[in-house]
Order: structure tokens, then C-alpha cells, then sequence
């Protein structure tokens, strides 16, 4: 998109240039000037921000600019392009409107923990869904006023850790931009314990750990093993067991898509209900008896570490999430 031009007094055609001044926030400091400029202008092309930057468009507390500079609060951006520019390239933020509402677990100035329902998509994966975990999410926020779009430059709370669509439990979001960015790199460094829950068909003895190369078919949304570059690694441990049923807890070292409901499956300990990796008849029989229609699979226990500065507070804290009712009933059929 080019400059706008209109005629002038004389006839001749000219730029109308406008001066806009954007002032740096803590929730957009701690980036890169050309990233939060693409975020910032998020329909226009990368050559567009660099274009700009180097005919001194677009400067950096009234000085020039290159876009590698790592912008810090208070910081002054200052525009000079055309209003329709500025106005074209920039995407209004809206938060999808949803009355589902979210089973809040924790919640402070920096963080909010959720109980995720089976059958609720993290994030889209389509240009049609609609109603996932992050809208239900950024809608409470937007309600209690803790998220306002139009007065955020370039950053939305967004989940640190997703769950399979059909897999219940704990998911956090990072509620400013330093929460996330120390969420995000925790789970990076494995410095958050993620502690599952299964029901599994067959008997478990002992604890294991579980290791293995990963891969996994997009266009069939399964996963499998002893291929691919991708190393896998659960543990688990037998919490109870009927002799024919076990109640599992499982800790996810690494953090892959279906990775557990695959390695279960790997030593022919499937998850009950599991439609992709498990056992047809056995799924068949809790459908039946319990109402059963998704793996049995919930994210129960969260442990947070290798947090520091403003969120230093949060190491040590374990959250956790109650069973949904589906697998309260599935493991009173068994247990009793």
C-alpha cells in the first residue's frame, strides 16, 4: 500500500504526511523494535517496516533506527506516514464474544490457570472454529477488564501449554507480556512439572520411563513411534489397579501432540475411550456403561519453577484440577 495523494492548492499532487508517537509500555518492552512493528502493523509486509526504517520513516526516540533494537518502557516511537497508511495496515483487535465461560483454578495479577473441558480446541487450528479455550479466556479477561484490545500495541495474553482436544485440565495464560514470556520459557526448560491422570486398560507393576523417537501425519492426526527427529520422554507410575484396569499418574518430560496416549499404547496399556490409540471393545464398553466418549486423559498438576524477578513468587506453587465427571463415574466403575 502506498502513501495517499492529494491535490494541493497549486494543482500538483503531494503526500499527506502525519506524525504519530507511540509510547512503549512494559507489556511491549523486552522486544525487538522490527517485531513489535510487525505485530504493531500486522497486515503490512516485512519490506514495508524496513523500507520505512531506512528512509527515517520511522524513528526511535527522534533519533534513526535500524529495527534490531530492543525497545524498553518509555521508549518513543515516532511515525511519520500517511493516517490512511497507518490506518490500513492495522488490524483492530476485537475478542470474540463467547458464553462459555472458563472453571477458573488460580488466579493473580500474573497468571490465570484453567480447568479445560474435553472437547474444547486450546487454539484453532481452522479459520472456523470457534469457541477454543483462548477465547473463553481472552472473554473473561476482556470482562473483568483486565484485557483491553484497543489499548494494547502489540500484546494479547495468549496460553503457555495446550492440551489435546479431547484431553481435560490444567492450561495457564500468561496475563502481561512478562508472564508469558517467563511461562514460555520454563516449559522451554522443563522447569514446570505437568502431572497427568489416565484410567488405562491392562495391569501397570511398577513405575517406568519411557523413551522413544517421535513422529507424527498431519493429514491423519496420529502419531507413532521408533522414527522421526523428534525424542519423546514420559514417566509414569501406577497410582491403582483392579487387575484389569489401572489408574495411572504420568508426567510429561517432554511435551508432544497425543504423546502420551501413544506411548500408553506402546506397551499395550492404551487409555480407556482413546478412539485413535486404544481398544475398540473396551471404549465400546465404557461409552455404555459410563457415558465415555473421549481418552480418558487429564492434566491434573501443575508444579511452577524457574520463574524470577516479579514472578519469583509463583516457584514452588502447585495447582490442580478436579476429574471431570465422566472419568469420576469411569473409575467408580472400576474401583468401586
Amino acid at each position: 500500500m502506498s502513501d495517499p495523494l492529494v491535490c494541493s492548492a497549486g494543482g500538483f499532487l503531494q503526500t499527506v504526511i502525519c506524525m504519530k508517537e507511540i509510547v512503549i509500555t512494559k507489556n511491549d518492552g523486552g522486544q525487538r523494535m522490527d517485531k513489535f512493528l510487525m505485530k504493531h502493523f500486522s497486515k503490512a509486509p516485512k519490506s514495508f517496516i524496513y523500507k520505512m526504517l531506512r528512509k527515517k520513516r520511522i524513528k526511535l526516540n527522534g533519533g534513526r533506527a535500524e529495527g534490531s533494537e530492543m525497545l524498553s518502557d518509555g521508549d518513543r516511537i515516532q511515525l511519520y506516514l500517511a493516517e490512511e497508511t497507518m490506518e490500513g495496515f492495522t488490524e483492530i483487535k476485537a475478542v470474540a464474544r463467547t458464553s462459555s465461560g472458563v472453571d477458573v483454578i488460580y488466579e493473580d495479577e500474573n497468571i490465570l490457570a484453567v480447568n479445560k473441558p474435553a472437547g474444547v480446541l486450546s487454539h484453532a487450528e481452522s479459520a472456523d472454529d470457534r469457541d477454543t479455550m483462548i477465547d473463553r479466556v481472552l472473554s473473561y479477561l476482556h470482562e473483568k477488564g483486565d484485557y483491553m484490545p484497543e489499548k494494547e500495541m502489540s500484546f494479547t495474553p495468549a496460553l503457555c501449554n495446550r492440551l489435546d482436544r479431547n484431553t481435560s485440565g490444567i492450561v495457564i495464560a500468561g496475563k502481561n507480556a512478562e508472564a508469558l514470556r517467563q511461562l514460555n520459557a520454563a516449559v522451554k526448560t522443563k522447569n514446570i512439572k505437568k502431572l497427568y491422570k489416565a484410567l488405562v486398560c491392562g495391569t501397570v507393576k511398577g513405575s517406568g520411563r519411557l523413551e522413544d523417537m517421535y513422529t507424527k501425519d498431519r493429514d491423519r492426526n496420529k502419531a507413532s513411534l521408533g522414527s522421526g527427529d523428534k525424542k519423546i520422554v514420559t514417566e509414569y507410575r501406577p497410582i491403582k489397579s483392579d487387575g484389569k484396569y489401572t489408574l495411572m499418574e504420568v508426567e510429561l518430560i517432554t511435551g508432544k501432540s497425543h504423546q502420551i496416549r501413544v506411548h500408553m499404547a506402546s506397551i499395550d496399556c492404551p487409555i480407556i475411550g482413546d478412539t485413535k490409540y486404544g481398544d475398540a471393545k473396551v471404549n465400546g464398553d465404557f461409552r455404555k456403561k459410563c457415558g465415555v466418549k473421549r481418552q480418558l486423559l487429564h492434566a491434573y498438576k501443575m508444579k511452577l519453577g524457574g520463574l524470577t524477578g516479579d514472578l519469583a513468587y509463583l516457584n514452588g506453587k502447585t495447582i490442580t484440577a478436579d476429574v471431570p465427571d465422566d472419568f469420576k463415574k469411569a473409575e467408580k466403575e472400576i474401583f468401586g
